[in-house]
């Protein structure tokens, strides 16, 4: 499925379950929120979106526990969920998305390298996490993660 042809069933089963999303992106620095605008009618379903670059945001924005980043890292699984429950609660939506990762060309490590990235989407009732080891340039690890966080959001629907 192409992202055009993705964003037009989000759009579609959104608006017909009347459900609202909310995005909290760090690596993606609002791509995913600019990817979902791009759809006409998205405010219909589109409520806003944080982008949490920077770990102090993380926690006082959105409202990730200082523990949690310290004991994880803001590159973890345990982290995109805080940001997918803090962003759906603060800006009172049903899903939160959430994207945090390390997109490169620098910043990676042996045991978090360029290319990992987190997804969350969190609900009322669940929240689902899955990690990515993309390849590619800074913006190919970008544009894969949002596909992949779309991907994740039908998955969920």
């Amino acid at each position: 499925m192409t992202r055009k042809t993705v964003l037009a069933h989000l759009a579609r089963q959104l608006t017909k379950k009347k459900l609202t999303i909310s995005v909290c992106e760090s690596c993606t620095g609002g791509m995913l929120s600019s990817m979902i605008t791009d759809t006409a009618g998205s405010s219909k379903y589109f409520v806003g979106g944080v982008i949490a670059y920077s770990n102090e945001v993380k926690r006082k924005v959105v409202g990730v526990k200082p523990a949690t980043l310290k004991k994880y890292g803001s590159v973890s699984a345990e982290v995109v969920k805080e940001m997918a429950r803090g962003v759906r609660r603060k800006l009172i939506t049903d899903i939160g998305i959430a994207i945090t990762g390390i997109a490169g060309p620098t910043g990676g490590s042996k045991q978090k390298p360029v290319g990992l990235v987190y997804l969350g989407i969190a609900s009322k009732q669940k929240i689902s996490v899955k990690r990515l080891l993309l390849k590619g340039s800074r913006d190919t690890i970008r544009k894969k993660a949002c596909k992949e966080a779309l991907y994740l959001l039908t998955d969920c629907l």
